[in-house]
């Protein structure tokens, strides 16, 4: 199976030793994706409302990267700093969501990089 790697300009670039996205076979496995601004190592500003539209905004570049978008991913997990913010976040997720919402999971975490308040990864099914 060839492996890919996947870069997208008009996402931030990866702030370690990681990827933005790996293309396995008929898979994306994008990496986590936190509100930073592309082209500067800064959080959006604001609440963690604008740091999930920047964090969705972000991943779709990666999608796009790789000449897909929401619509192909199957799976996604949500890291958030707390659970009270859920029900704002899971809102602006849902405009990202096509007619079959993916997989998910979101669990609570102690801390994300930069201070960040919202962090999202994805597989996407490219086959």
């Amino acid at each position: 199976m060839a492996v890919k790697k996947i870069e997208s300009d008009k996402a931030p670039v990866a702030i370690g030793p990681y990827s933005q996205a790996i293309k396995a076979g008929d898979f994306l496995y994008c990496s986590g994706q936190i509100p930073l601004v592309p082209g500067t190592d800064a959080l959006v500003a604001g609440g963690v409302e604008e740091q999930t539209k920047q964090s969705l905004r972000n991943l779709q570049s990666v999608l796009g990267a790789a000449g897909t978008d929401f619509s192909s991913v199957v799976k996604t997990t949500i890291y958030l700093i707390d659970l009270a913010d859920f029900t704002v976040v899971n809102e602006i997720y849902a405009g990202y969501c096509g007619e079959v919402a993916p997989a998910r999971a979101t669990v609570q975490v102690a801390a994300l990089p930069k201070g960040a308040l919202v962090e999202m990864d994805a597989v996407a099914y490219l086959g």
